[in-house]
């Protein structure tokens, strides 16, 4: 296949006092448009964005600019002109549906100057999943099998909008439903696939240290002299986030085997920096690093919790096989239900209180005990906006975990909202039984 022209990128990247490799590697540059007013105003949160930018970085096509329009039509025909005059390939998502203020096609029609035929397969495909799912078949889901006669209609086979593939100037244009399971399943059976195929594009590759324990500014800090020492070819990023510091290295390359040689050693000597606080090598969660821990040691884990409301649980359960060492949770949100399930002491809660070292531990072998299991995590916390005193203010959290011949405790001050609250306790209670584990050498 004949390659396509292609813009190319200059970063004005500058590292250690010279000139970054970034600067002269030549990059296939690309554009995201999402469409509709609900991303706008907030009502929906563009992912497709995101997923689509890391698919395409991992194929060394960097995301020159994301952008979001209504859905009317001068707003996307300036889009197109915007972004087809600053990238080589623009994808397109949203407004393929069909209602009315689903637009895209044919302004996209009267951009490339084609007239709205049927097509054969889009057809069947409408009429196999309205019959399937026993619902009649209205002229306007008909109408989802008309395309531009000058695309090349791309197959979607978890719905009714087909995708669309222009070209125009040595430029590539792609239309996708705004639904992130069909769009997904169009950038990977078709559209992915043939990219490499059309743009040559340099290897990117990344390496992504977990960490924890330590702040942004103190790890840049200790790792100063390695940031400045860095080859020109690759970039550090720091990516702080709930409990969680994550870095990431990219590397940029025209022979792959080179880069990632060359990558592999920078980031060795980035771990060799950073032991005491690497939690994993890989950009993993926290829930699959502590998977990873006690399926490796063929042990259980379950939790008693009380202001999380089961949040820990929903992140262990979110990995994969996580049934193989999870065994459940006790959510005891109120004094009683954690006398009566977990029986922690009336004493410790009339005493103490339920946000206090006594009731957390009273709660940790409480859920051993009810639960079965080789370890637990159980948290009691004051998340807001109300319920703070003096002595134990907003954002107060006891975190347990421990086996059953020892259990710890760690009172946390958090300083967020609820909701925030809420997930930084469940990141640092995880956290904080994978230290454990990896203390205790069990």
């Amino acid at each position: 296949m004949q390659k396509k022209a292609i813009i190319k990128s200059r970063s004005a990247t500058v590292l250690a006092g010279e000139k970054s490799i970034f600067i002269h590697m030549e990059k296939i540059l690309a554009s995201i448009i999402t469409i509709g007013d609900e991303l706008l105003i907030g009502q929906t949160i563009d992912t497709n964005s995101a997923w689509i930018a890391q698919q395409l970085n991992a194929i060394g096509i960097w995301v020159h600019r994301r952008v979001a329009v209504g859905d009317t039509r001068e707003a996307i025909l300036h889009a197109l002109d915007e972004e087809g005059a600053a990238a080589s390939l623009v994808l397109i998502t949203g407004g393929l549906g069909p209602t009315a203020d689903d637009i895209t096609k044919p302004v996209l029609c009267d951009y490339f100057g084609g007239t709205l035929v049927q097509d054969d397969d889009a057809l069947q495909n409408v009429l196999r999943i309205f019959e399937g799912r026993g619902l009649p078949t209205l002229q306007r889901n008909l109408d989802q099998a008309l395309v531009p006669d000058v695309c090349t209609v791309i197959p979607n086979k978890r719905g009714t909008a087909p995708g669309m593939w222009f070209e125009q100037n040595g430029r590539i244009y792609i239309a996708m439903p705004g639904v992130p399971y069909e769009m997904e399943g169009m950038m990977l059976d078709y559209i992915l696939p043939r990219l490499p195929e059309i743009f040559d594009a340099p290897s990117v590759l990344h390496h992504t240290l977990l960490t924890s324990g330590m702040g942004e500014s103190f790890v840049a800090e200790r790792i100063a002299d390695f940031e400045k020492a860095l080859p020109p070819a690759i970039k550090l990023a720091y990516l702080p986030g709930f409990g969680l510091l994550k870095l990431r290295l990219t590397a940029l390359g025209k022979d792959k085997l080179t880069t990632a040689v060359t990558l592999a050693q920078q980031f060795t000597l980035l771990k060799s920096l950073l032991t005491d606080i690497t939690v994993a090598d890989e950009d993993i969660s926290m829930g699959e690093v502590l998977g990873r821990l006690l399926t490796a040691r063929g042990k259980t884990v379950g939790t008693a919790e009380s202001c999380t409301g089961g949040y820990i649980a929903h992140l262990l359960t979110l990995v994969p096989g996580s049934s193989s060492y999870y065994k459940g949770s006790l959510v005891t949100y109120a004094n009683d239900m954690k006398q009566r399930l977990l029986h922690v002491p009336p004493t410790a809660l009339n005493t103490q209180g339920a946000v206090s070292e006594a009731t957390v531990l009273a709660m940790a072998k409480g859920a051993l005990e009810q639960l079965q299991t080789d370890y637990v995590i159980a948290v009691s916390g004051i998340m807001g906006p109300d319920g703070g005193t003096p002595d134990k203010p907003v954002g107060t959290v006891w975190v347990a975990v421990g086996d059953a011949q020892q259990q710890t405790a760690i009172r946390y001050q958090l300083r967020y909202d609820r909701k925030h609250n809420i997930e930084l306790t469940a990141a640092y209670a995880i956290n904080e039984l994978r230290k454990f584990i990896v203390t205790s050498g069990q």
